[in-house]
C-alpha cells in the first residue's frame, strides 16, 4: 500500500482551502491518478491430475488510471474507470504453498460507474457511493517452470487462459474541491467477480477474485 499511501499524501498538500466549487448538471470531468488492485483470492482445486488441494494465490499491482465523468443531475453521474493493464503474479497454495511463482498474468478492468454525490454541488466536501459493471480483460498469462513441474512434469511447458468475465462493482469516495477547477479525490471499488482458468495440460481451475481498487487522483471540471 506504499504507493498509494503517498499518493494520499500528495493530494492532501494539495488540497489547500481555496473555496468550494459547483459539480453540478452538464458538467464533464477528468481525473488522473494511481491505483493498487488486490486480489480477495478464493481458490477452487486445479483438476486431476494435479495434487489434491491444489490452489493459487495471487498478488496485487499498482498503476497509473484515469477516468472521465458526466454530471447528470446536481447529484447523479455517470462515470468511466480506465488505465494500464495491471501485471498479477500467481503462486501457489493450499497443497502447494510455498512453491513460489507459478506465472504473471496482465488485467485490463474498465469500469463503468453511475454515482450518486451527497449534498449540494457547491458543498466543499462530496462524499458519494456508485454501482456499475466491470469488465475483466485478461491478456499475456505466462507460466513458470514451476508451473510446467506441478501441471505436467516431463512434458511442454505448461501455458494457461484465464477467461474474460463480466463483473458487478460497488464503490465509495470523497471528493475535495480545490478550487474552482481542481479537485481532489479518493475511491474504493469492489468487484465481485469469479472466472475459470484453462491450463493446456488439460487441467481447469475455478477461482473467484473478487477484486478490491483503492485510488487516489486529481480532477478538472470543464
Amino acid at each position: 500500500m506504499s504507493s498509494v499511501g503517498k499518493a494520499v499524501a500528495a493530494a492532501a498538500v494539495m488540497a489547500v482551502a481555496s473555496g468550494a466549487s459547483a459539480q453540478s448538471a452538464g458538467q464533464w470531468t477528468a481525473k488522473v491518478g494511481v491505483a493498487e488492485i488486490t486480489p480477495k483470492v478464493k481458490s477452487g482445486d486445479v483438476s486431476a491430475p494435479a495434487l489434491p488441494g491444489t490452489k493459487a494465490a495471487i498478488g496485487s499491482d499498482t498503476k497509473p488510471v484515469f477516468s472521465f465523468a458526466y454530471s447528470l443531475t446536481d447529484n447523479v453521474s455517470a462515470e468511466l474507470d480506465l488505465g494500464m493493464p495491471f501485471k498479477h503474479t500467481l503462486y501457489g497454495d493450499g497443497a502447494i504453498k510455498g512453491t513460489g511463482k507459478l506465472g504473471t498474468v496482465k488485467a485490463l478492468p474498465p469500469t463503468f460507474l453511475v454515482q450518486y454525490r451527497f449534498f449540494k454541488p457547491e458543498a466543499m466536501l462530496r462524499p458519494y457511493v456508485g454501482a456499475g459493471v466491470t469488465y475483466a480483460y485478461f491478456a499475456k498469462e505466462t507460466g513458470s517452470g514451476r508451473l510446467t513441474a506441478i501441471s505436467d512434469i516431463g512434458g511442454p511447458a505448461t501455458t494457461f487462459k484465464v477467461k474474460n468475465k463480466l463483473a458487478t462493482s460497488l464503490q465509495a469516495g470523497l471528493v475535495y474541491n480545490i478550487n474552482e477547477r481542481w479537485f481532489a479525490d479518493v475511491a474504493y471499488i469492489k468487484s465481485f467477480l469469479k472466472t475459470k482458468v484453462d491450463f493446456s495440460s488439460g487441467q481447469t481451475q475455478d477461482i473467484t477474485l473478487d477484486p478490491q481498487v483503492i485510488s487516489v487522483g486529481i480532477g478538472y471540471k470543464f
